[in-house]
């Protein structure tokens, strides 16, 4: 099943549960998958990576929105943005902890044969790849910056 399909069924139950924040972040999901599939030279259907990307994108506004609005003293639209983002994260892969992160991070610098801090490029270019959706970028550059120093 589709991401779309997901989000269109979630869409309609959380209609019939009257569940207005499910409803919004569903809809906002929507939203950016059609902007996407109508986009310039787009084939009108999006690959599962593409899906990946682009809730993991929607995951980190509304990551970087809560941590401004709590700054801020504004527990209204703090409240909203998690909510959101307890949403969106049902549809991402399992987030892997720090523990989890450092061990694939040791078997990709042994793979690559990084020696040290100049090879981060390298380790970076993989460990993106591999970890797509389930490690936040920052997490991931300072494990890496401190498995090689």
């Amino acid at each position: 099943m589709s991401l779309k399909s997901q989000v269109e069924s979630g869409i309609k139950d959380a209609m019939r549960a009257k569940d207005q924040d499910t409803l919004r972040a569903l809809r906002a999901i929507k939203s950016l998958i059609l902007l996407e599939e109508t986009k310039g030279g787009g084939t009108g259907e999006l690959s599962a990576d593409d899906e990946l990307k682009l809730l993991t994108k929607a995951a980190k506004q509304r990551r970087e929105s809560a941590d401004i609005y709590k700054t801020q003293g504004r527990p209204d639209l703090l409240e909203k943005e998690e909510a959101e983002l307890a949403v969106i994260e049902q549809f991402l892969p399992k987030q892997l902890t720090e523990d989890e992160i450092k061990a694939k991070l040791q078997e990709i610098i042994a793979r690559v044969g990084a020696a040290g801090p100049s090879d981060m490029g390298k380790v970076m270019g993989v460990a993106t790849k591999e970890l797509a959706g389930q490690a936040d970028g920052k997490i991931v550059s300072a494990l890496v910056k401190g498995l090689l120093a």
